[in-house]
C-alpha cells in the first residue's frame, strides 16, 4: 500500500517562480505514479490543481488564508486537523515552514541553506523568518527531502542536520513547456520581447542579490561592448531588488540593449531560452538550479558558475564563470565567439536534461513518504 499524503500548496506564491514548478512537476508525477495523496491549496488554485492531478483530492483552504499571516497561523491550526479528518499518514510541507503539533509525521522540503550561508545577499526580515522556519524544520521532521547532494552536505555542516533523516530528491523538467522550440515559438517570443531578429542573451530568475544580476549586466557590458553589432540582454525577471541592477544597467554603453519584460508566460519560455544565443545564470549559489536544467532542455547554451548545486546540474553540458563581472564577461565573450562550441553544448544539454524527470522525483518522495511513517 502507498501511504496517504497531504501536500500543503496552499503557500503557492502569486508569481508561480522555480519553486513553485516544484510543486506543479511533483503533484502531476505522483498522480502518473498512482499516489495516494491529497492537496490543500489556495482557493484561486483550485482548479489549476484539479487539471494539474486529476486523480488527487484537492482541498481549498478558508480564503483568509490568501494573507501570509493568516496561513501561517492555519498551517498550525486549521492544516493538523484537516489533515487528521482526512485520515493523512504523513504531511509534505514542499515550502519551508511546517507545523509544529500535527500528531501526524511531517516531510518538509529544505530547497537551499543560502539564508544561513549567503546572509548579507538576503533582506534581514525574510532572511530571518526563513532561517527559524528552515531550522524548526531539520529539527522536527521526520524526513527532510533536499534537490541536490549540495544542499543536504550544506544542512549537515551549517547546522549539524541528522544525515540520515535527509533524502535527496532532483527536481525533473516538463517537456511540455521546456523543449528545444520550434521557428515558430522563437520567433513568437522574440516578437513579443521587441527583438525584431536581434540575437540576445537571456537571464530567467528573480533578481534577488545572490542571482548575481548586477554582475552579469556588468560582465555582459564588458563582453559585448565593442561589437558593432551587439547582442541584447534580456533579463526576464519580475519584482525584487533592483537598485543595483538599475545602477549597473545605467553604466552601460548607449550601444549595449537591455530587456526586461518581467514575467513571461509558460508558453514563451521554450521559445526565450531555447531563442537565446547564451543563457546566462551567474549564480552565486542554489538550492538546486531549475532555470539552468530547464534552459539546458530548451537546447541553450549556458553559463553558470561552479558553485554548490549547479555542477550537478549542469555536469559537463554547460560552460562556468567565475562570479565576478570580468570573469563573466571573459566568459560570455569566449561563448559569443564559438558557434561550434555553443552547438556542442546545446545538444549535450538536451540529452543531460533528460535525466532529470518528475517521474523520478515522485519514486523518491514517496521513499520519504514511508520512511517517514515507519520512523
Amino acid at each position: 500500500m502507498t501511504p496517504r499524503v497531504l501536500v500543503d500548496a496552499a503557500a503557492v506564491p502569486a508569481d508561480r517562480g522555480a519553486l513553485i514548478r516544484y510543486v506543479d512537476g511533483l503533484a502531476a508525477a505522483l498522480h502518473r505514479a498512482g499516489a495516494d495523496f491529497g492537496i490543500v491549496c489556495q482557493q484561486a488554485d483550485a482548479e489549476r490543481y484539479g487539471k494539474i492531478a486529476p486523480s488527487a483530492r484537492i482541498h481549498p483552504g478558508p480564503k483568509v488564508i490568501g494573507s501570509r499571516g493568516a496561513r501561517l497561523v492555519w498551517e498550525q491550526t486549521g492544516l493538523p486537523v484537516l489533515a487528521r479528518h482526512l485520515g493523512a499518514e504523513v504531511i509534505h510541507a514542499p515550502y519551508y515552514s511546517i507545523p509544529l503539533h500535527s500528531g501526524i509525521p511531517i516531510v518538509a522540503t529544505v530547497h537551499d541553506v543560502t539564508w544561513f550561508t549567503e546572509e548579507e545577499q538576503h533582506n534581514t526580515p525574510r532572511a530571518s523568518f526563513f532561517r527559524a522556519a528552515t531550522r524548526t524544520a531539520v529539527r522536527d521532521s521526520a524526513r527532510v527531502i533536499v534537490p541536490s547532494k549540495a544542499t543536504r552536505d550544506e544542512l549537515v555542516r551549517v547546522l549539524s542536520a541528522d544525515p540520515t533523516r535527509i533524502d535527496v530528491a532532483y527536481h525533473g523538467v516538463d517537456p511540455a513547456l521546456f523543449h528545444p522550440p520550434s521557428a515558430v515559438e522563437v520567433a513568437r517570443a522574440a516578437g513579443r520581447l521587441g527583438l525584431h531578429g536581434q540575437p540576445y542573451v537571456a537571464f530567467l530568475g528573480a533578481f534577488e542579490p545572490r542571482k548575481n544580476v548586477p554582475n552579469l549586466v556588468k560582465g555582459f557590458g564588458r563582453a559585448v561592448g565593442d561589437l558593432p553589432s551587439p547582442p541584447a540582454l534580456v533579463l526576464a525577471s519580475g519584482a525584487g531588488w533592483n537598485d543595483e541592477v538599475e545602477a549597473a544597467i545605467g553604466q552601460l554603453p548607449v550601444t549595449v540593449r537591455v530587456v526586461r519584460p518581467g514575467y513571461l508566460s509558460f508558453a514563451d519560455l521554450a521559445g526565450f531560452l531555447g531563442g537565446a544565443v547564451v543563457v546566462a545564470f551567474p549564480s552565486r549559489g542554489e538550492g538546486f538550479g531549475l532555470p539552468v536544467l530547464e534552459a539546458m532542455a530548451c537546447g541553450a547554451p549556458v553559463l553558470t558558475t561552479h558553485r554548490t548545486s549547479l555542477p550537478e546540474v549542469g555536469g559537463e553540458a554547460v560552460a562556468y564563470t567565475e562570479p565576478d563581472a570580468d570573469g563573466i564577461g571573459v566568459a560570455l565573450r569566449a561563448l559569443l565567439e564559438a558557434p561550434e562550441r555553443r552547438r556542442t553544448l546545446s545538444e549535450a544539454g538536451i540529452a543531460r536534461a533528460r535525466e532529470f524527470t518528475w517521474d523520478a522525483s515522485a519514486e523518491a518522495h514517496m521513499h520519504a513518504y514511508q520512511r517517514a511513517i515507519d520512523r
